[in-house]
């Protein structure tokens, strides 16, 4: 199939099996359906799945680690880790195929190769998914990232998309007057970088907004939807297309071309592992990420059988680990926030086992800095009575050259299980 039909056959799929009104139960079936002719089909074909077991259930559980440390047994062309690294250098291609990076949130950074085919099913679902009704009248689309990456050339190559790329590690001062003349109508940007647009004042009118990239706190929201309306998530990492919002503002996963199982990690969140069912080139089958969720309990009103998601709460690595017990992000953030209504940004980095420093920005009053102390202090010593919390009253500046994290904990990582 030559890759226009790659998109128009996967922007087909995404929205038959995302439907309003079909059941959960005929999904699953389609699901389980596409599941096993993968396993059968395209598993067996890399290197480290030669012998693997029929059912994904046998599988092992692999995560970034397992992978880069042996790149070559995980794609069908045996392409090492180092070819990836030269070809990143140069034009992001090895033959036929693409490769590309994370941007290294966790300190290492991961390495996707793909075909032409599957970046054209990879446009297709996300138009389905994100822009349905404005893919007809060639959008003008404004990506905000630290990096560009080929998958993006797939939206210029259609025809359909007039899409312009904006480099945030750079920093809003350099394209902001660009990015206005460019008047786009849909604007996909971390929140961070959506909340200091609106500050500011630019002049933008989007008809969609989406957060992408970084954690969407609840301490955003309202001043983004203040200056441009509805704001929407796009789920995205390294792995592929893991979500997007539907119109009635919740999250939904990939499971049309995903299929995910979910660990529990406390206080109702769980962790994903992800097979990616649209991957033929390199293998992802049973891959944990790093993420924490909070599933939905009940049905989206938008009808759709695909799982939705209440939140994403932050990452494994920003859980605090407070005498023997486990402290969520949201937990640790909603502590602050409810100290007081002029607390709209705040940091909270656990530096030792029993140290935290907090630090607000000096507009908030010292009554509600202290109150956010207190606040904090009580949560943390509920764990373990020696916790001490260091308040620091500083700017809290835009940070382009890295993800905004504002809960993070800075002791070495161990396995939170």
């Amino acid at each position: 199939m030559i890759p226009a039909g790659e998109a128009i056959g996967s922007f087909l799929t995404a929205r038959r099996m995302g439907r309003a009104g079909l059941s959960r139960a005929r999904f699953e079936s389609w699901q389980a359906r596409r599941l096993s002719r993968w396993l059968a089909r395209d598993l067996p074909r890399v290197r480290a799945y030669v012998s693997a077991p029929d059912r994904l259930d046998d599988l092992p559980i692999t995560d970034k680690a397992t992978l880069m440390a042996d790149f070559s047994a995980y794609n069908i062309h045996g392409i090492t880790s180092d070819q990836v690294r030269a070809a990143i250098a140069s034009d992001c291609r090895i033959g036929s195929l693409t490769v590309g990076q994370s941007t290294g949130t966790s300190g290492n950074r991961g390495y996707f190769v793909i075909s032409d085919g599957e970046r054209f099913r990879w446009l297709g679902a996300i138009l389905a998914k994100a822009i349905p009704d404005l893919v007809w009248r060639r959008p003008r689309v404004a990506i905000v990232l630290p990096q560009s990456t080929p998958l993006y050339d797939s939206a210029r190559q259609s025809g359909r998309i007039d899409l312009r790329f904006f480099d945030l590690v750079s920093g809003p001062d350099q394209w902001i007057d660009d990015l206005a003349a460019f008047d786009p109508t849909v604007v996909v940007a971390p929140p961070k970088i959506l909340r200091h647009l609106a500050e500011r004042g630019v002049a933008l009118a989007p008809t969609r907004t989406f957060a992408a990239a970084e954690t969407l706190d609840p301490v955003d929201r309202p001043v983004i939807e203040a200056a441009f309306g509805p704001l929407e998530q796009i789920y995205m990492a390294t792995e592929g297309l893991l979500g997007v919002t539907c119109r009635h503002g919740r999250l939904h996963l990939c499971e049309d071309s995903m299929k995910f199982e979910f660990e529990p990690v406390g206080d109702g969140l769980v962790t994903p592992l992800v097979t990616c069912l649209g991957r033929q080139v390199q293998i992802m089958a049973r891959y944990r990420m790093n993420d924490l969720l909070r599933l939905s309990a009940t049905p989206c009103p938008c009808g759709s059988p695909l799982q939705a998601v209440d939140e994403v709460v932050g990452r494994m690595d920003d859980i605090f680990r407070i005498g023997g017990t486990l402290i969520t992000p949201d937990v640790l953030r909603n502590a602050v926030l409810d100290a007081g209504p002029g607390i709209d940004d705040f940091r909270i980095i656990q530096t030792g086992p029993e140290t935290v420093d907090l630090t607000l920005p000096p507009a908030v009053t010292k009554a509600e800095a202290q109150a956010a102390v207190a606040a904090l202090t009580a949560l943390l010593r509920s764990r373990a009575k020696g916790v001490k919390v260091t308040l620091t009253r500083a700017p809290l500046t835009l940070e382009t050259a890295a993800k905004l994290r504002r809960v993070a904990c800075h002791l070495p990582h161990t396995d939170a299980s």
